[in-house]
């Protein structure tokens, strides 16, 4: 089994100034646990529960929509909270799972706080335009996320300002693929961290398979892969272990506390005037 690298620290940048305030909402914590508690057992029946996850958390009408990917069954799932910029800061999760286990750390950790974000950020008027989107076909080879980026035109592309990805949370405190990522969002999700006094710590899964960042990051969008994962935990992914008793509540619980405030940070520090 290959092993995953470690960095011990992470100060790459000046830390922003501290009068960047941040407002957001944060959920009880058995609201995120019964979300999590939420996963069905296949792909289609998955996006159906992601669809009325953000129907439940308020993305409705207009908002939330289907996107049909060619030769998959299940859609990409998208949700789009408008903001005052055409920029957009993209937030994804993919829901597909390796049906060996339950596929709850790969990946339903991750696209089930994907509506629970969206209430996070929904709490007050956004800069930017906020897309969340449950990304089918990742264990097929990313392809949902490859659909979704080769739909986009060189304007699209250009106006996403960032890429969020969550990938098997819980396993441990929150963690951080820096080997592809963008410094840049690396160095604020750090400041984010220990403004909040929230663990974060640098573990480079990517040498042992990739994610629905890479998709961005292919097309040179800024982007970031946030994770749990440690030499231990690794192993768990596509066997009989990936069962909801394999995630830490706690530890998920601050991976979405910190991502909430991580995201109203990123609205107002990017692209400032």
């Amino acid at each position: 089994m290959a092993r995953l690298s470690w960095a011990a620290a992470l100060l790459l940048f000046p830390a922003a100034p501290q009068s960047v305030q941040v407002e957001y909402r944060t959920l009880p914590k058995t609201e995120i646990e019964r979300r999590l508690q939420s996963f069905e057992d296949s792909n289609v029946k998955r996006e159906q529960k992601l669809h009325d996850l953000f129907e439940e958390a308020g993305c409705t009408a207009g908002r939330l929509a289907e996107q049909t990917v060619k030769h998959i069954r299940a859609p990409n799932v998208i949700c789009t909270l408008p903001g005052e910029l055409d920029s957009e800061i993209i937030v994804g999760a993919h829901f597909d799972f390796v049906s060996t286990g339950k596929g709850v750390v790969d990946n339903w950790s991750g696209c089930s706080l994907l509506p629970s974000l969206f209430s996070s950020v929904h709490a007050v008027p956004r800069r930017h335009t906020f897309v969340f989107v449950g990304f089918t076909a990742e264990e097929r080879g990313l392809v949902g996320s490859q659909f979704y980026v080769r739909q986009l035109d060189k304007t699209g592309i250009n106006q996403i300002s960032a890429m969020v990805n969550l990938d098997s949370l819980g396993t441990s405190t929150t963690k951080l693929e820096l080997f592809r990522g963008d410094k840049k969002l690396a160095n604020a999700l750090h400041v984010v961290a220990v403004r909040n006094n929230l663990p974060l710590s640098v573990v480079n899964a990517h040498r042992v398979g990739r994610s629905d960042s890479d998709s961005f990051q292919d097309h040179h969008v800024p982007s970031i892969n946030i994770h749990s994962l440690t030499n231990e935990t690794f192993p768990i992914l596509h066997t009989y272990r990936d069962q909801i008793d394999k995630i830490r509540l706690d530890d998920y619980y601050d991976t979405y506390r910190l991502v909430g405030v991580y995201l109203a940070y990123l609205d107002v520090i990017l692209d400032a005037q």
